[in-house]
């Protein structure tokens, strides 16, 4: 193995600063700031949104959000189809009137 080429894999803190929960492990992601936990001094990564955080591990994603869905396409195409049944109705009586 070559020296001096391959990055430096080491503890590193990651704090995720949505909920500001701070956790370690060995990572090789370069860091700018610092902080000490327990009296020892490791790198820090700022992370906007972690596995602690995020909606679809923490299950706080819900089904509402795609029932919301369904039914603005059920309304969308409602209209349509209303439309469509309106206007054939109206095609129906100009032909029987000639």
């Amino acid at each position: 193995m070559k020296p001096n080429i391959h990055p430096q894999y080491r503890e590193v803190a990651f704090t995720d600063m949505s909920i500001g929960k701070t956790f370690i492990i060995r990572s090789t992601a370069d860091a700018r700031d610092t902080i000490e936990i327990d009296g020892v001094t490791y790198p820090q990564v700022k992370l906007d949104t972690s596995s602690e955080s995020h909606p679809f591990y923490t299950g706080a994603q819900t089904r509402i959000v795609e029932a919301g869905r369904v039914e603005k396409f059920r309304q969308k195409f409602a209209a349509k189809s209303a439309a469509l049944n309106a206007s054939a109705e109206a095609a129906k009586a100009a032909k029987a009137k000639k």
